[in-house]
C-alpha cells in the first residue's frame, strides 16, 4: 500500500460496462484508486512490463473468462513476474475446477460478481494482506475441486496439534486467535507454523489454508 494508505487496483475485464461499473464504483471509495485497467489477460501483462507511472498496483481484480488468456493463466504468468501480486478471481462462474485452477494459479480470494459491495471491500483489504476470502459457496466448490484432483503421495505427517492450527489458518485466525482457542502461547503457535510451512513445503499461511481444503479438514457450514 503506497504511502498515503490508498489502495491501488488494475481493473481486468473484457466487457468495457463491468470495468467502468468497477471504477465508478472504486473511485467513490477514498480508500481505492484505480490505476490500470485492460480488457485482455495479455494487455494486463503488456501493460506491467511497460511499467505504471503509479508503479505495480497493490491488487488486481482479475476476470476469469476472456478471449485467449484467461484470468488463471494471467493470474500464472502475473504471480511468476510479481510474486508480491495480490489477485482476486472475479467471476460469475463458480466451477470446481476453475475455482481450485485460480488458487493454485496464485489468486489470493475467488470472489462472485454477485457478491455486495461490503464483501467486495472486505476481500480487497483481506488481499493486500494475504488473507483468502471466499464465501461459503466458494469454499465448498474449492473442496470439491481438489478432493477431485489425484491424491498426492508422500504427504508428510502431521500431528494432531499441526492439524488444529492448519485448520485455524483455514479459517482465517491470527496466531493469538489460534493461540486463544488452544489455549497455548503465541510463541508456541508461531512454532507450530513454522513447523507446518516446513513439512508440507509450502511458503505462506494462504498455501497452508489451501492444502487444509484439499485435505477435506475445513468445515463448511
Amino acid at each position: 500500500m503506497s504511502e498515503t494508505n490508498t489502495l491501488k487496483v488494475m481493473i481486468v475485464d473484457d466487457h468495457d460496462m463491468v470495468r467502468t461499473g468497477l471504477r465508478t464504483y472504486l473511485m467513490l471509495e477514498p480508500k481505492f484508486e484505480v490505476v490500470a485497467e485492460a480488457g485482455s489477460g495479455q494487455a494486463a501483462i503488456s501493460l506491467l512490463e511497460a511499467g505504471l507511472p503509479s508503479g505495480i498496483p497493490d491488487v488486481v481484480l482479475m476476470d476469469l473468462m476472456m478471449p485467449g488468456m484467461d484470468g488463471i493463466e494471467t493470474t500464472r504468468q502475473l504471480i511468476a513476474k510479481y510474486p508480491n501480486l495480490k489477485i482476486i478471481m472475479l467471476t460469475s462462474f463458480l466451477e470446481d475446477d476453475k475455482v481450485y485452477g485460480a488458487i493454485e494459479a496464485g489468486a489470493v480470494s475467488y470472489v462472485l460478481k454477485t457478491v455486495s459491495a461490503e464483501e467486495l471491500i472486505y476481500a480487497l483489504h483481506g488481499a493486500v494482506k494475504g488473507m483468502p476470502v471466499m464465501t461459503a459457496d466458494v469454499s465448498q466448490a474449492l473442496t470439491r475441486g481438489l478432493r477431485q484432483r489425484t491424491a498426492q503421495s508422500g504427504d508428510e505427517e502431521l500431528t494432531e496439534r499441526e492439524k488444529e492450527v492448519l485448520l485455524l489458518i483455514a479459517e482465517g485466525r491470527s496466531n493469538k486467535e489460534i493461540g486463544e482457542e488452544l489455549h497455548i502461547s503465541v510463541k508456541t503457535v508461531k512454532t507450530h507454523v513454522s513447523n507446518l510451512l516446513m513439512k508440507c513445503e509450502l511458503e505462506d499461511r494462504t498455501q497452508l489454508a489451501v492444502l487444509a481444503h484439499r485435505k477435506g479438514w475445513v468445515k463448511n457450514t
